[in-house]
C-alpha cells in the first residue's frame, strides 16, 4: 500500500465516525483499503455490495431507474446513512455512502466509462461524478482512480485526466429541513448532543422515551437513576415526532421541546415511530426506560387485537435484538404499582428489570403540570 493510502486511511479510521458503505460496480480497491488497515472496525459498521438487480431493488425499496447514475448514488448513501444511524455506536457521528459505477469489464460497453459516489451526514449530501475517458486504462486501473473522487489523494500527484476532474453538487440541510425529513420518513432519527462529551465508550443507548411536554425533574431523575443500574448505556431521552392516534408533531413544536434538553444538557432523539417494537428495530440492544403503566400496556393483549399469541410474538422479537426495560413505578388506575405486582410472561421476564421503589418515586406527570399551569 502507498503512504499516502495508509496515511488517508488512518486519519479516517482515528476520528470518531462510524459509516456504512454500499458499492455496486467498483470501488474494490479503495474498500480493500480500508479494511486493510487496522482500526476498521471502529469506522465501518457495515459493507454490501447489492451487483444483482434484486439485491438493488430489496436495498433501496424499489428499482432505480437507471443504475449508474447520480439519483441511485443518492438513494445508496441515503439508505446507508438510515442504516448507520441504527447501527452507530453511542454518541458518535455517523455517514452513509454510495457508490455506483459503469467500469471496464470482460465485454466491451456502449455507454460511458463513469461512476458517482454520495456520501450523506445528517446536514449535508455530496455527490461526485467522474466520466472516465474510454480504453484508457484497465478495470484494476479504474478502480484505483475512483479515489480522486472520494477525495482520498486530493493532496497527491493524480492519474486522472483534465477532463476527468469529478463533477460535484453539495446539498446542505439547515434544522427545519432535517426535522421534516424525521417526519416524511425519509430519515430515521435526529440526534441532539446536549451533554458534555466524553471519552467513556457505551455498549448500547439507554433511552428514556416520552413525550416530555414539559420537561420535568422527574424525567431528569429517572433517567439519573437508571443510568446508575445500567452504567454501559448512551443516556438519552427520546421523542417521536410521529404519534400514534394524534397529528405529527410539527417542526416548531419539536424545537420547542428539544430547547428544553438544550438548557438541561441532556441528549435528546427525535425519530418517527411512537411504537416499542419499532423503536426496538430503530435502537438495536438498547435499554428502555418506562413506567409501569406502560409495561403493563406492553404487556396486555388489548393492544394487539385482542391476540395473546401476536403480543408475545412481537415482544419476543424485540428480545432477540437485546431490548430490555428498566421499569420504574408508576400509578395505574390511582394505585402506585412496581414490576413486581405486574402479569409478565414467563417468557419475557428477563426483559424487564425493576427500579426499585426506594430508588425512584416521584409522583408528578407532564400531563398535570400542564393543567397547573392551565395549558
Amino acid at each position: 500500500m502507498e503512504t499516502w493510502v495508509r496515511a488517508a486511511v488512518e486519519a479516517i479510521h482515528s476520528s470518531r465516525a462510524q459509516a456504512v458503505i454500499y458499492l455496486a460496480g467498483g470501488a474494490s480497491q479503495a474498500l480493500g483499503w480500508l479494511l486493510s488497515v487496522p482500526g476498521a472496525s471502529g469506522s465501518v459498521l457495515e459493507v454490501v455490495v447489492p451487483y444483482s438487480r434484486a439485491s438493488m431493488a430489496q436495498l433501496l425499496g424499489k428499482l432505480p431507474l437507471q443504475f449508474t447514475s447520480k439519483q441511485a448514488a443518492e438513494d445508496m448513501a441515503l439508505a446507508a446513512f438510515n442504516r448507520a444511524l441504527k447501527l452507530s455506536g453511542p454518541g458518535l457521528q455517523v455517514m452513509g455512502v454510495g457508490f455506483t459505477g459503469s467500469l471496464a469489464s470482460a465485454r466491451p460497453k456502449h455507454g460511458d466509462h463513469r461512476f458517482y459516489v454520495s456520501t450523506r451526514t445528517q446536514n449535508c449530501l455530496r455527490t461526485s461524478h467522474v466520466t472516465l475517458s474510454k480504453g484508457l486504462r484497465s478495470r484494476e486501473e479504474e478502480d484505483k482512480a475512483i479515489a480522486d473522487a472520494c477525495r482520498i489523494s486530493a493532496t497527491i500527484q493524480s492519474d486522472v485526466q483534465e477532463p476527468e476532474i469529478p463533477k460535484e453538487s453539495v446539498e446542505q440541510f439547515d434544522e427545519d429541513q432535517e426535522l421534516q425529513q424525521v417526519i416524511d420518513g425519509q430519515v430515521c432519527m435526529k440526534v441532539y448532543h446536549f451533554a458534555d462529551p466524553t471519552e467513556k465508550n457505551f455498549d448500547r443507548k439507554l433511552i428514556l422515551p416520552g413525550s416530555f411536554n414539559p420537561l420535568h425533574d422527574g424525567h431528569l431523575r429517572l433517567l439519573e437513576v437508571a443510568s446508575s443500574m445500567c452504567d454501559d448505556g448512551f443516556p438519552c431521552f427520546e421523542i417521536s415526532a410521529i404519534n400514534a392516534d394524534k397529528p405529527p408533531l410539527s417542526i416548531a413544536e419539536i424545537k420547542r421541546r428539544v430547547e428544553q434538553f438544550r438548557k438541561a444538557g441532556k441528549n435528546v432523539i427525535i425519530s418517527n415511530q411512537p411504537y416499542f417494537y419499532k423503536k426496538a428495530e430503530l435502537f438495536p440492544g438498547s435499554a428502555f426506560i418506562i413506567g409501569a403503566d406502560t409495561a403493563a400496556r406492553l404487556v396486555n393483549p388489548k393492544y394487539y387485537g385482542g391476540d395473546y399469541n401476536r403480543m408475545l410474538e412481537i415482544l419476543l422479537e424485540c428480545k432477540s435484538t437485546g431490548t430490555t426495560f428498566l421499569v420504574g413505578g408508576r400509578e395505574i388506575e390511582g394505585v402506585f404499582k412496581v414490576l413486581e405486582e405486574l402479569n409478565i410472561p414467563t417468557e419475557l421476564k428477563d426483559m424487564f428489570i425493576s427500579i426499585p421503589e426506594e430508588k425512584f418515586r416521584i409522583d408528578i406527570s407532564s400531563t398535570e403540570l400542564r393543567k397547573k399551569q392551565g395549558l
